[in-house]
């Protein structure tokens, strides 16, 4: 009787046991290696705090409605330093400027288009010049050669396009999950494709935008020129647009469309990045950098791309220091500038950290816009990574356990060029759910109404959790 009775105390114990693993488990306390019960509890702490007290919302709307657009070398770029500093200083970091020059290219007061179908009247259209263009010097009028790669251009000769426009009708894919992928799978089109047009004789080059998206709303973003090829004016038309002159023209039909833009670019400019620094008790000497980009293209508010990433960064230094934190390593919110049309902003800050000799043992970026996190990508080496993936099963049970390895921005891209050998940092980058974002990306629907408030918390509250956790690490141990 007495064996009996310790039989069923022993299972109860292991029953306890067993609900008691469960309940933590539940309450996202982690038990997994790599994130202790403190990590948690403070990752725990991080959410709650953002979530209800959280002023990033309030952040976006400031920087979107009293801003609005704000390309690089313009005086709301301008605007938009100066708050930036403001709201860090208030956010309780001590800040400084860091000199940049910037290209200076503005769209100009004339940008129209219309469609002349076979001969009849002209119907107007709407184009979005792509940032860098030239503009038309006056009114272009000519037949249009549509393309859906760059293969098919190629196979014409010097002269091939003979004064037409060239047009390149490749959609992002619809089959591919990430929606990343599918926009860096059309992306050369919109970069290379006014060169293309210039090498085979056309005299400009229209781009379908870059968006899953069925609308009229044409999408910018940054093209490039060469050395030696004639600079050719180059805009996006949006997908119905796209859609329609396609397939007119494969019917045979004539189609002509007309341009009149008004770009120009103007002298270089000098502006800054915005940097808060926020000095470690363990390793003062030491880096971790949290940042997204400042500037946004000319068009919408630049709410998603990338106002969504700076206020992101700002609430981690506000959060940090609301729940008594006291970070291990030096912290450092950068607010990059020019990130849209020339990274001068990314590379002017490595560069002066290569200077300086700084050792940032990670970087994290936001620039993907301001829906839920889902997961990082991670540019590290093989231990960084692995240290990074210890933490999968308790980051995936706040929704962002979606670990790969990929570029985690542009940004802090130029810290791995710049970083001497053995100072490599660990770089992350966050990836928010990628399904709506090129709905509104560079595009007039990229306004602070697009974003929505709660998820927008959640994506502070995921940067500010990885910045904790990469700021646990003994980067003495990494190789």
């Amino acid at each position: 009787m007495k064996m009996k009775t310790e039989v069923y105390a022993l299972a109860g114990v292991l029953w306890l046991c067993a609900q008691t693993l469960g309940a933590l488990a539940q309450d996202n306390i982690h038990l997994d290696s790599g994130w202790s019960p403190e990590d948690s509890a403070m990752v725990s702490e991080i959410h709650d705090h953002i979530l209800g007290q959280g002023r990033c919302v309030e952040d976006l709307r400031v920087l979107c409605k009293d801003i609005g657009a704000r390309l690089s070398g313009s005086p709301e770029a301008d605007d938009a330093i100066v708050w930036g500093a403001k709201t860090l200083r208030e956010a309780g970091g001590d800040v400084r400027m860091q000199t940049v020059v910037v290209p200076h290219w503005e769209r100009g007061e004339v940008e129209r288009a219309w469609i002349r179908l076979d001969g009849g009247e002209p119907e107007p259209i709407r184009i979005r010049a792509l940032g860098g263009s030239v503009g038309t010097a006056g009114i272009l009028e000519a037949e249009v050669s549509v393309f859906s790669d760059f293969e098919g251009i190629d196979t014409l000769g010097p002269n091939g396009l003979n004064g037409r426009m060239a047009f390149f009708n490749r959609p992002m894919d619809p089959l591919m999950i990430n929606a990343g992928g599918a926009y860096g799978g059309a992306y050369e089109q919109r970069s290379k494709g006014a060169v293309k047009s210039a090498e085979h004789g056309g005299i400009a080059a229209l781009v379908r935008s870059l968006t899953h998206a069925l609308d009229t709303f044409p999408h910018t973003g940054g093209m490039r020129y060469e050395e030696d090829v004639r600079q050719v004016p180059s805009a996006a038309l949006s997908t119905v647009d796209s859609r329609r002159i396609a397939t007119w023209i494969k019917e045979g039909r004539n189609v002509r469309i007309g341009l009149e833009m008004g770009c120009v670019l103007h002298d270089d400019k000098a502006q800054a990045n915005v940097i808060a620094e926020w000095t470690g008790s363990e390793f003062p000497d030491r880096y971790i950098v949290v940042g997204g980009h400042l500037d946004s293209w000319d068009i919408g508010e630049g709410a998603h791309d990338d106002g969504a990433g700076i206020v992101h960064s700002i609430e981690v230094l506000r959060a940090l220091k609301a729940i008594g934190y006291q970070p291990r390593h030096t912290l450092r919110v950068v607010l990059f500038i020019n990130e849209e049309n020339g990274n001068n902003g990314g590379k002017t800050y490595a560069q002066r950290a290569r200077e300086r000799k700084e050792w940032h043992v990670a970087a994290v970026e936001s620039d993907a816009g301001g829906d839920a996190p889902r997961g990082w990508s991670i540019d590290a080496t093989d231990s960084g990574t692995e240290a990074v993936r210890a933490w999968r099963e308790s980051l995936g049970g706040y929704g962002m356990g979606d670990l790969r390895r990929g570029g985690a921005g542009v940004d802090i891209g130029p810290l791995k060029k710049e970083m001497p050998a053995g100072k490599r940092p660990l770089m992350v980058g966050l990836r928010p759910n990628s399904q709506r974002y090129f709905d509104y990306h560079h595009s007039d629907k990229d306004v602070f109404e697009n974003v929505h408030p709660r998820e927008l918390k959640l994506g502070a509250a995921a940067l500010t959790s990885m910045v904790y956790l990469l700021d646990q690490l003994n980067y003495d141990a990494l190789d």
